[in-house]
């Protein structure tokens, strides 16, 4: 077995150094799914931590197959919990605010150090705008989304975390697809050259 199944299978034994390897190994895709579910990182951060001891409580149900499909089920159903809870009691979002009362643009933790200022604001900004269109798709549609185009998993294994069948989880992304192209043609000064429309890109 490669090093991964040997530390789960460990892990599965009760090791429980190798579960917190696990979680080292996987939070930030663990973190990512929750983020573009939710759409706040505050409350990502407890899906986050919400789905990690979740996956502890239950990893004697994981029955082989890709850990990392297994865990984004979790960290999901997690989101969708939560999303629901809002609905039936609605709160503020919490804004993050520094000493003097004023509000973080962004957390220290996402800068990359090698990036020069402009770089740093434009990928935030598509970032952003990537958010904003999927916060205005229906949960399913923007999981489907995140699973396949910015998790890259394939049909099957998104078909699997989300537990519907595949031609749904394919109906979802195709409807939702177009949606987001729609959405983020607003944000075109954003996107990457090779993404924008022909008639746009021939005027930069």
């Amino acid at each position: 077995m490669d090093q991964l199944a040997d530390t789960i299978q460990s892990a599965l034994n009760g090791d429980l150094d190798a579960f917190n390897q696990i979680v080292l190994e996987f939070q930030d895709q663990v973190y990512y799914q929750a983020y573009r579910i939710m759409g706040e990182r505050g409350a990502a951060e407890d899906a986050t931590q919400e789905a990690f001891i979740s996956a502890y409580r239950k990893l004697q149900t994981y029955r082989g197959g890709s850990f990392k499909s297994w865990l984004l089920r979790i960290v999901s159903n997690a989101c969708y919990d939560e999303l629901r809870r809002r609905k039936r009691q609605p709160v503020a979002p919490l804004i993050p605010r520094d000493d003097h009362g004023e509000e973080f643009d962004s957390p220290s933790w996402m800068e990359d150090q090698g990036e020069k200022p402009e770089q740093f604001l434009s990928r935030a900004e598509l970032s952003d705008a990537i958010q904003h269109c999927l916060d205005q798709l229906d949960v399913n549609f923007r999981t489907a989304v995140v699973l396949i185009d910015l998790q890259e998993l394939d049909y099957a294994s998104a078909a699997e975390v989300v537990d519907v069948p595949l031609g749904t989880i394919k109906s979802r992304l195709a409807r939702a697809r177009l949606s987001m192209q729609e959405c983020l043609s607003r944000f075109g000064e954003l996107l990457p050259v090779d993404l924008r429309h022909d008639g746009e890109a021939e005027q930069i």
